[in-house]
């Protein structure tokens, strides 16, 4: 059977589409006959009436802001002070966590076998601190002043100078500790130091905090020191 050869462009003649209606009735005509939109509009009416009879749509209206109303009106859960506890275990505990790993990684790097017992203990004492040290510095709507008698327009500057030195301070004394110390100081004191450095860090601001690694690189510049 011979191949026909396809049609070109020009023999290909062009036709308008055909742009009369429909011939027939159509599923909107149908519905609007029935009035199924009247009825579904009924029915969605009956759905927000309320129950038990009434005024009808506007007693509705008024039962549902008054709902409104008192979800708004209800007390917290939890009390400002409950929150602020529950917020400063959540965050100590995993300061707690951050030690035991700072703790055994030390440890690792040392060549010494982990007594986990000791870690457990250690870990322990360092979470009692956190939480001293954590309760009273962290920011929070009921902790909004960190100074009596300090103008609140200063409380947030003197948290920013607070955790800016505790990371400077932190931070320098990490890196002299680790290059000048023996390795058993070094894995006594450079856990903690180096969950106060973290914590305070993040408590900083942008700013704050790249300025305070910034005293700490040049503390580790200035006197020599290595990383490692």
């Amino acid at each position: 059977m011979a191949r026909k050869e396809p049609r070109k462009a020009k023999d290909i003649k062009l036709k308008q589409p055909d742009r009369s209606g429909p011939t027939e009735k159509t599923l909107l005509d149908i519905a609007r006959e029935r009035d199924l939109f009247g009825q579904a509009d009924e029915r969605e009416r009956e759905i927000k009436r309320p129950r038990g009879g009434g005024g009808g749509d506007d007693d509705g209206e008024e039962e549902e802001e008054e709902e409104e109303e008192e979800e708004k009106e209800e007390p917290p859960v939890l009390s400002p002070r409950a929150e602020r506890i529950l917020e400063a275990l959540l965050w100590t505990v995993s300061m707690a966590m951050l030690h035991l790993t700072f703790d055994v990684l030390v440890q690792h790097q040392y060549g010494e076998e982990v007594n986990w017992r000791s870690v457990y203990i250690r870990t322990g004492r360092a979470w009692a601190v956190f939480l001293l040290l954590f309760y009273p510095l962290h920011p929070h709507d009921a902790n909004t002043r960190l100074l009596p008698g300090l103008p609140m327009r200063y409380q947030k500057m003197l948290w920013q100078a607070v955790f800016f030195v505790m990371s400077a301070v932190c931070g320098s004394y990490l890196i002299h500790i680790s290059n000048t110390y023996g390795y058993l100081a070094v894995m006594k004191q450079a856990p903690p130091l180096g969950v106060l450095w973290v914590w305070s860090v993040i408590e900083l601001e942008l700013a704050w905090a790249v300025a305070s690694l910034a005293v700490a690189g040049g503390f580790l510049w200035h006197g020599g020191y290595k990383l490692y």
